[in-house]
């Protein structure tokens, strides 16, 4: 047994007669939880007809590509491109996610492994914290941002979505596990701060790096709020605004919805792709946050 761990990947090295009770619960869990999945690739290539069609066909029968060709000619009332939108969405996604991953490990580091007044406050607040929904907030934070003058400006997407609770007290947990003996050893040679969170600290919480990054992405790329609350300019609105707007900027909810269809799989693709390259560490954090 032992040579088939591999720190904490738990996947033996080939195939065993043990695990065939395990593929036949599996297999079909598989098959059932991926239909939602093949369901929005085929339902953005169906013609109009087949989106409409009594009953309802799961898969498509004649894939068109007239869906997409309408979403990127499109435009809005105020002349602004549907790409405009998707540039909006890559920049503030990028942003955001690079910005929350820094502020989240550099936070939880403090809170972990320095010492400091108010050190106990701070995360007790912080745990606070998860207990509010975004609408919970809502009016405060419109509050906040028009104060600021961040309204109407790119600064509005991304700096109220930095404060991400979660990511910080999962991180924070993370490295609570890593022994002090190993940050003292690091100060004795000599290393900074930033050398110890560059060098030892962020190695060690690859895991909690890549769910935070996981659910930052889906925060940011699927906001609507942001645009329908903070930002009245049209040029800096994001896709899911966009995609959130279609039946009523075309004006027609039937022509719409094939163009409704083409940008759900568009919504959907980054976060199936970031997930895919991402999955292996999220894993190792559902094994680590059961040891101590």
């Amino acid at each position: 047994m032992a040579s088939s761990f591999h720190g904490s990947k738990i996947n033996p090295d080939r195939f065993d007669r043990s695990q065939i009770k395990f593929f036949l619960f599996l297999i079909p869990m598989m098959v059932f939880m991926g239909l939602p999945i093949v369901y929005i690739f085929s339902h953005a290539f169906k013609p109009i007809d087949e989106l409409f069609a009594y009953p309802p066909r799961f898969f498509v029968e004649k894939p068109t590509l007239a869906n997409f060709v309408d979403l990127f000619n499109m435009s809005d009332t105020t002349g602004v491109p549907m790409s405009r939108y998707l540039f909006n969405s890559i920049i503030v996604t990028v942003v955001v996610v690079a910005l929350t991953i820094v502020m989240s490990t550099a936070a939880a580091y403090a809170l972990s492994k320095k010492k400091f007044k108010l050190k106990a406050l701070l995360f007790e607040i912080n745990t606070v914290a998860l207990m509010f929904v975004p609408i919970a907030v809502a009016i405060p934070r419109y509050l906040l941002i028009d104060n600021i003058g961040l309204l109407d400006s790119f600064w509005a997407h991304i700096l109220p979505l930095l404060a991400m609770p979660v990511g910080l007290f999962l991180v924070k947990q993370f490295i609570d596990q890593i022994p002090d003996s190993l940050i003292e050893s690091a100060r004795m040679d000599g290393a900074s701060d930033y050398i110890i969170y560059w060098k030892i600290i962020l190695p060690l919480v690859k895991p909690a790096i890549a769910t935070i990054a996981i659910l930052s992405f889906q925060a940011v790329w699927n906001n609507v709020e942001t645009s329908t609350l903070f930002v009245n300019d049209e040029s800096l609105k994001t896709f899911a605004f966009f995609m959130s707007t279609l039946a009523s900027q075309t004006g027609n909810s039937v022509a719409g919805q094939g163009m409704a269809a083409a940008a759900s799989l568009l919504m959907f693709i980054p976060n199936l792709i970031i997930f895919i390259i991402l999955q292996s560490q999220v894993m190792n954090t559902m094994a680590h946050s059961g040891i101590k």
